[in-house]
Parts: C-alpha cells; structure tokens; sequence
C-alpha cells in the first residue's frame, strides 16, 4: 500500500466517523427513536433525555461518559461491565495526556492550554483565577489512580471556572488512572525508537515494514537499522519495558478487579444463586428411594441446620415444546385483537376480524377466524401443559439437582467442598443465576462432559487450521497484484487511480471483516455443547475459542498468508524456520494493520454510537411488522455488549499493537486511539442503551488477563525471531521473557483465580438488610414451562416442590 492510499483510507475512515457522531447528534434528540439510543434508561423507568440528552452540542456524550463514575457502572450495567472497562483501562489508561498529575486544575489549563483559556468569559477567567486560592480545589492525582473525591466536587468546580473546566476536569480525571500498558510503553518508546530508527540510515532490499512504496513508515522502524548495529541494544530495553509494564499493570488490575467482585458478593442485597448451589453427578438412588429422597437425605445429613430444600433437575423436552407452542398462541391472539381493535378505528365501526390459514407457515390449509382459533388452542393446550408437567416432575428426574441453604456462607462453603470420596459423583458447584441456567446441559454426568470438551477442542483446532487456508488465500489473492495476474479482465479497472486506490484501502480489511462475521455464533453453540452450566461461562468458553481463531488465523494468517504464495515452499522444507519466518513476514505487513486499527476505531465506533442499523431495523418491525406492546418492546430491546466477540476484536488489537510496537511504534498512538474512542463511545452505550442479560460477577477477568498475557507471549516470540533476522548476536538476552511471562501467569492464577472460581467465606460472611424469602428464591429457579398457570393448583405445587410444607427458615 503506498502513501496515497494509506492516507486514503485514514483520511475516510476519519470523515465517515465524523458523518455519523453527527448523525448520532441529530437523531438521538427526535423523541421517536428514543428507545434506540436510551433503552437502558427506558427499561429502568427513567426519562431517557434527562441531564440535558437532547443538548445540539455534538460533544455532550463525551461530558457525561468522562463524568460517570465506576459505582455508576456497576449500579447500571453490573460488575461485568465494570470489569471490561477495567480492560480497556488497563490496556490504554491515560488515553492522550501525561501532563497534569499534581498541579490543580486552573493553573494548568492556562499553561497548557492558553488558547482555551483566553476564548472563555472574562468571568469565568477570572474565577477560575480565584480557584487556585480556593478552598475547593481540583484534587491532586496519583499515578496510581483518582482520589474518590474527584467525583464529588463536580458541582464546586462549575461556578468557579465554568463548564469548560469542568469538562477539563473530567477529562484529566480519566487521564490520570494507573498509566496504561499502551501510553506507558508509548512514552518510552516514541521518544527513544523512532530517533534511533530515523537516524539509522539502512534501507534493505527486503523486509520493509510497509508494503509497496510507503518509505516514510520504514524509516521509523526498526527495519531501518542495520543487521548486528548497536543501535539494537535501545529496541531491546524497549521490549523488557513493554514486557515489565504489561506485568506491573496487569497485576494491578487483578487486584481491583478481585475488590470489585468481593464488594459485589458482600452486598447486603438477597440474591437467589448465593442460597444455592448445583449438584450434578449424583449417583443412582437406592432401591426404595426416589431421587428427591436421595437428595434431601444426603444433605440434611451433611448441613442439618442450613439446608432447606433441594429441586432436582428433569428432562423437560416435551414440556417445553408445549409451553413454546402455548406461548405463541398466545402471542398471536394478542396480536389479532390489536389488529381487530385498530380496524374499528381505521374501517368500519364494526371492523374486520383477522384471518388466517392454519396450514404450513400460514400459506395452506383451511381459512377461520384468527382470534377464535387461537383461544381454541391456548383452552386446548392449557390441560395439556399441565399434565406434562405433572408427568415431568414425578418421572423425569434426572441425576442433577439445585440445594437451597438458609445462609450463603453454608452454600459458599458447600460449593468449594469435597462432597464424595470419588470425583466423578455428587459434584457441587456454585449455582448460575436462574436466568442464565442452560438446563440441558445439567444432567451431563462427569465423563460425558469431559469427552464432550475433548472432542469440541478438536473440532475448534480442525476449524482454525482449515480456515488457516481461505483467511491465507483472501489475504494473498486480494493484493492487487496477484487479481491482475489471476483475474486479467480486471486490470484495465484496477489501473485507474481512484479505483486502484480505493481497492488497496479498503478491500482486504472488508473481505477479512466479512469472513470473521460467519464464526460466532458457530463458536457459542461448540461451548454450549461441551456441557457448560451457565451462558455466562458458555459466553467466556467461546470468547476464548475465537481469541484463538482471529490470532492465529487473522493475525498469523495475514501476517504468513501475505507471503504465502512464495513461503509455502519454504515452510515445508524448514519447519524450524517458523519463528523467523513470522519475524520476517510481520513488517511487511505493518500497513495493513494500521489501516486495519483505524478502520475498526474509525468505523466501527462510529457505527456503534450511531446505531443506524438497529434504527433501520426497528423503525422498519415498528412500520410493518409490530402491532402489540409487547412485539414493540421486543423490536427494541438492546441486549448486552456482546463479550464473545467484542473482547476477542479487542485482544487482536491489542495483539497487533503490542506486536508491532518495538518494530514500528508509530503504530502504538492507533492503539491509543482505538481502546481511548472504545473507552468513550461503549461507556455511553453501557449507561444509556445495553442491558446486561447476566451477571457473573467478575468472572470475566481471569479470561482477559489470560488472553492479554498470551498476546504478550507471542509478542516477545516474535520479537525473538526479529532479532534473530537482524543478526543481532545477544538475541539470547530476550528469551528469559517468555519465561518469566509463564511464571506471571502462573503466580496471578495461584494468588487470584481460586476466589473467582469460588466465593470467599469471609466475602459471603458479611449481613444482609433483610431475612432471605426462601419460597421466593426457590421459586426464582423454577424454569418457566414447569410454572403452575394456577396459583390454588395444590396438586401441582406438591409435585412442584416434592418437599413437605413443613419446612421453615432456619
């Protein structure tokens, strides 16, 4: 890619970005698509434009994003939203500015920004003159992160300097958490590589770090030293600091994450899966003993006092597709009534009752009235549901169970015991939430699950290493050069210059975005299917599947894949070379991934703050397809943020930057850009749009720091290998790196992990507010095909809860 085209596809990423904050700005303030921009604020009953939301300032998001503080998060979102910001955070804390850590506020905004300063009122200069001997003052920061009172003393700040200092304010106050791994290794490694590579004078007959003739990005990177030059010595200091940098913070953020998890569990608040806990494996019930029997028998022996009831686990196939069954006919007679109520308004007095054929997809079959058939149905299915569920609870058992405990420090300690001598029954195990249960998934006894995960690991390395060769193929047949030799026909269009510079912007990054968009979900059924409890877990299991799939297949695939044509050969000959091949390939496509960073921070940013395509497709279902509340409530509900396959795309580019940021810092301020415009724009849709489907409580960090930490493994592999490819002589000095990168990640899963696998006792210790309602929290996990559709049903509630009516809090 040369210069033009490079500065091309910036220069248009940036004006679409543009185009579409604006876009955002215009349509986030007309009331009709409030529920596309401010669900969240909506679902929890608020006014979806209070705080000044529908201001015209374009920048206003920015303001309340910055203002917002962690608790606001939690409070809103939940702890694993917190938890993904403290990733952002620690990957790029300090986002652009490295100057104002102790100094007060005012003094510093006339020093550093002069010309902000001198455009505000006369009055608000000479207030913010005042502060300084103020008794309010901006609070001093560390580099170790905001006192807590910088969230306090927001409204103080506004009469003494104005509204542009508070946003000043706010923005620092971001700007000085821990020093991220990105803008602190950028303060070393700018100033100190990109002198000693732009003086190197070297310009080799290959490995350049950019393909095509962009000579300027080679002259700042480490291809324009000489082989075995001193000057190396400076890109291997910069290679232990980002490696002791990522350790410091990465250390750091695991200790305020576990604080966070604890201050989440020690929560007064009575949550249902802190009563319970899941039992699976159990083994067969005695002759004469049912499973429910067996069950209770076992642990009121274990905990005589604590223990209040156990729900043994079924197989509700059947039920469920008569509960389903159920539930869409009851969708659609509300769905005909509204539509017959709106015809009285729109047609005759009388209006048109709706019809409908009640064959294959509404197409065939006989002709009859739409809400007289559907009250048919529900009044037929009704009974039916009932009997099955009968049937269910009293034949269908399965050898899994949920136990309820009067105290959760009795639960917390039950899940972390060893219940049975043998390893393979009676396995207890902290319960999920009720409304992230995959219930199928329970019964799966011990074997079945490990043969389960064993063949889903092969099946996800089959599907690495065969999409290894179309991700290599797109890479290599998408340069313009190999379309001309194998498309011929193309090259009296691809010699045009607009045309051949819009190609070589845009058309590998959107062939290699395309292609990732077909694995998700494919990826989530895999997890599912190795019988995983939870969808919290089943989410982390794939979001770690596709970690490993957009590495080794986007990152390896394009860096490899680039040169394929011409390295195949000498990959089959040299299987030892792999190391020096990656060295060598990883420069050439330098470009590429800057384009790449820019193109998602750019693009698909400004696409998610603007949500033009959920704004297409509601207003679309709302035109022509919603008729009841309840189908326009659904057409608008925002869902959560996605973590299976945000934070993989996240992890690449952290991949990416960490990889290329001793041989081509340039690429570190993309970086900063991308995680710093991801901090801003996803901290708004988290407190106005997305809805947490689940909370895990944290338990998503060991995940992140194991991939962040991978990612700096191959980093240093890399560098290795590049070292080894300038015939540097002390290459040697960089292989404790990788070792000591092991022994981190080992040390951080022995003094942290076991408290995110389980609760801690003194964590679970801490009062409640109120005394737990043991009926209610048994019932919260009661599977909505098995509820009683009648309350006085006392036939159905015994077979319900299989329990005497005797039992009692404790």
């Amino acid at each position: 890619m040369d210069f033009s085209s490079f500065l091309t596809s910036l220069g248009t990423s940036f004006a679409i970005f543009v185009i579409l904050m604006l876009l955002f700005t215009w349509l986030s303030r007309k009331p009709g698509n409030s529920v596309v921009y401010y669900p969240n604020r909506i679902w929890r009953g608020l006014d979806p434009y209070e705080n000044g939301a529908r201001t015209r300032n374009p920048f206003a998001w920015i303001r309340e994003a910055l203002s917002s503080s962690e608790e606001d998060v939690i409070a809103v979102s939940g702890v694993d939203t917190a938890v993904y910001f403290v990733f952002l955070t620690t990957v790029c804390r300090g986002r652009f500015s490295l100057l104002i850590v102790i100094i007060p506020l005012p003094t510093n905004m006339s020093t550093f920004l002069p010309h902000i300063v001198l455009r505000l009122p006369a009055n608000v200069r000479n207030s913010a003159a005042n502060v300084r001997n103020s008794a309010t003052r901006v609070p001093a920061y560390s580099h170790f992160g905001p006192t807590r009172q910088s969230w306090t003393r927001h409204k103080a700040v506004i009469p003494r300097a104005g509204e542009a200092a508070l946003v000043f304010k706010l923005v620092t106050s971001r700007l000085h958490e821990v020093l991220g791994i990105l803008v602190f290794s950028g303060l070393v490694l700018l100033p100190l590589l990109l002198p000693v590579a732009a003086t190197g004078k070297y310009v080799p007959e290959t490995n350049s770090t950019s393909s095509g003739t962009f000579n300027d990005l080679d002259k700042l990177s480490m291809g324009h030293i000489k082989p075995n030059s001193p000057r190396l010595w400076a890109f291997v200091i910069a290679t232990y600091w980002v490696s002791f940098v990522t350790y410091f913070l990465l250390w750091k953020a695991y200790k305020h994450v576990s604080s966070l998890r604890a201050a989440a569990l020690m929560s007064s608040e009575v949550r249902a899966e802190q009563f319970s806990v899941l039992v699976r494996d159990i083994p067969p019930s005695p002759e004469g003993q049912t499973r429910k029997e067996q069950v209770d028998t076992y642990y009121k022996t274990i905990y005589p006092e604590s223990f209040y009831r156990s729900m043994v686990v079924t197989e509700n196939k059947q039920v469920n597709e008569i509960w389903v069954e159920l539930e869409g006919y009851k969708k659609k007679l509300a769905r005909a009534e509204a539509v017959y109520a709106l015809s009285k308004k729109t047609g005759k007095p009388e209006g048109t009752r709706p019809m409908n054929k009640t064959g294959f997809l509404g197409l065939i079959g006989k002709k009859v009235d739409t809400i007289e058939y559907c009250n048919e149905k529900i009044n037929e299915l009704i009974p039916k549901l009932e009997a099955e569920q009968k049937v269910t609870l009293r034949e269908k058992q399965q050898a899994s169970a949920l136990v309820f405990f009067t105290s959760r420090v009795t639960a917390a300690a039950a899940a972390q015991s060893l219940h049975a001598r043998m390893v393979d029954t009676w396995t207890v195990m902290d319960a999920p939430e009720p409304r992230q249960i995959i219930w199928t998934n329970l019964p799966k006894s011990f074997y079945e699950r490990q043969i389960r995960q064993y063949v889903v690991y092969i099946i996800v390395f089959l599907t690495i290493v065969f999409y290894m060769i179309p991700i290599g193929f797109i890479s290599a047949f998408t340069t313009l050069g190999n379309l001309k030799k194998l498309l011929p026909f193309l090259k009296p269009i691809i010699n045009q210059d607009v045309i051949r510079t819009v190609l070589e912007a845009y058309l590998p990054q959107i062939a290699l975005i395309v292609f990732l968009a077909l694995l998700p979900k494919f990826l989530l059924f895999l997890s599912k299917a190795e019988g995983i409890p939870s969808e919290s877990h089943a989410i982390r299991a794939a979001s770690g599947k596709y970690f490993y799939f957009i590495v080794l297949n986007v990152f390896l695939g394009v860096t490899v894949g680039g040169a394929l044509f011409s390295t195949l050969k000498t990959i089959e000959k040299k299987p030892n070379k792999i190391v020096s091949l990656l060295g060598s390939s990883l420069p050439a496509n330098a470009t590429f991934f800057l384009t790449y960073v820019a193109l998602q921070f750019f693009v698909g940013y400004g696409l998610e703050l603007s949500r033009i395509v959920p704004l297409i497709i509601y207003h679309l279902k709302r035109r022509y397809l919603c008729k009841t509340e309840a189908e326009l409530k659904e057409a608008w509900a925002p869902g959560d943020l996605g973590y299976a396959t945000r934070i993989p795309k996240d992890m690449l580019i952290i991949t990416i930057v960490l990889c290329y940021s001793v041989i081509a810092p340039v690429i570190i301020p993309f970086g900063v850009i991308y995680f710093g415009l991801g901090w801003l724009v996803l901290r708004n849709q988290a407190l106005k749009v997305y809805v947490p489907s689940y909370e895990s409580y944290g338990r998503l960090w060991p995940h992140v720091h194991t991939r962040i930490l991978a990612a700096l493994i191959l980093y240093q592999v890399t560098m290795v290998g590049y070292f080894i490819l300038k015939e540097f002589r002390s290459t040697p000095v960089l292989i404790p790196l990788p070792v000591l990168s092991f022994i981190f990640a080992f040390v951080c899963s022995k003094k942290f992990y076991r408290f995110f696998q389980s609760t801690a006792l003194e964590v679970a210790c801490h009062e409640l507010k109120e005394t737990p309602n043991m009926e209610l929290i048994f019932r919260s996990f009661i599977p909505p095909s098995l509820s009683a559709e009648k309350s006085d049903d006392d036939h159905f509630e015994d077979a319900l809860s299989h329990v005497s009516r005797s039992g009692s809090f404790a």
